[in-house]
């Protein structure tokens, strides 16, 4: 079991971020263990006959598909919106001497790559960091703007949680695993941890490929909770769900397609992924939704996020009754 007791001061630091670089570390682990990540099989899918001729033994090696993983490929981002070149130089700058030290947490490691590695710790560092971005641009780059709408929209969602219900509300249905006691977060784990936060606060990161899965990090690290998405189930998926015939009589197919599809709120770039269509024609039909007070428009970092307003849902629900 992992505890955490908070001070006053630690629930007003409560924050959020996200990390492509830990995006791109867990999904070595999914690629490896289809079937413990069973919503990712159409990635899975698509990358394997990609990643064919990248030698990828040695991070395969440092990320195990059980237990932990060299924590210097997969730093705490130091960004709320952090970017994956950013993240990897962070790696290229660690120390050889840390890198040595994190090999004996790995468990598994052949003694031929751990010998490798030690015996020049700053060249490993340089080669794992070039595949590593070899690896992001093959598998996950063109995907990233839909992961990072689905990333904002999680975070989007739990800030208004944790505005108006505090800490209880936030992490009342962040996993099943995590607790809430008042001043305390506990959170199921084999290692057992205890300790009091002294001003730092949590960081709070929404994941995609570590579903559906929590991972935690403690001392010396910033003091981290890794926590599954929400609306993860559309991630993959292409073509938008049904809206009712009377509803799109009502308003056009393609806009009640459009109010269908947000139950969950999400960008102009994932809607257009999401039903196949330019963003610029999903910015018109956005905008004569949101002008009729169906749709509504937060700004999360640079990405504009669209939600259903009240009045959306009660036509949405409405239009089902009545079909």
């Amino acid at each position: 079991m992992i505890e955490w007791t908070f001070k006053p001061e630690d629930v007003a630091r409560i924050r959020f971020a996200f990390s492509p670089l830990w995006e791109a570390v867990s999904s070595l682990i999914v690629l490896r263990a289809p079937s413990a990540h069973a919503l990712h099989v159409p990635w899975i899918r698509a990358t394997l006959p990609k990643v064919v001729e990248l030698d990828l033994s040695e991070l395969f090696a440092l990320v195990p598909a059980r237990g932990p993983t060299a924590g210097f490929l997969d730093p705490p981002p130091t960004s709320p919106l952090a970017e994956f070149d950013a993240e990897l130089d962070t790696v290229r700058r660690t120390p050889p001497q840390r890198v040595v030290a994190e090999l004996d947490e790995v468990p598994g490691l052949s003694r031929a790559i751990a010998r490798r590695i030690r015996n020049d710790p700053a060249a490993a560092v340089t080669r794992l960091a070039d595949t590593l971005q070899a690896y992001w641009d093959l598998t996950l780059a063109e995907h990233w703007p839909r992961i990072q709408a689905l990333l904002e929209a999680d975070v989007l969602w739990r800030a208004r949680r944790l505005t108006l219900g505090g800490a209880a509300a936030l992490f009342d249905d962040l996993h099943e695993t995590i607790t809430w006691h008042g001043n305390r977060l506990t959170a199921a784990d084999p290692y057992q941890y205890s300790g009091t936060l002294s001003g730092e606060g949590l960081l709070l990161v929404p994941a995609v490929m570590p579903w559906p899965n929590v991972r935690k990090l403690i001392e010396p690290y910033q003091p981290t909770l890794v926590y599954p998405v929400r609306g993860i189930l559309t991630l993959w998926e292409t073509g938008a769900p049904p809206a009712p015939d009377a509803l799109a009589a009502l308003i056009g197919r393609t806009r009640a397609a459009l109010l269908a599809t947000l139950a969950q709120p999400a960008s102009t770039t994932h809607l257009s992924h999401r039903l196949a269509l330019t963003p610029g024609a999903v910015s018109q039909h956005l905008t004569v939704l949101h002008h009729c007070g169906l749709v509504a428009r937060s700004r999360v970092g640079r990405s504009v996020l669209y939600r259903r307003t009240r009045n959306g849902d009660a036509l949405i629900g409405h239009q089902k009754q009545e079909g």
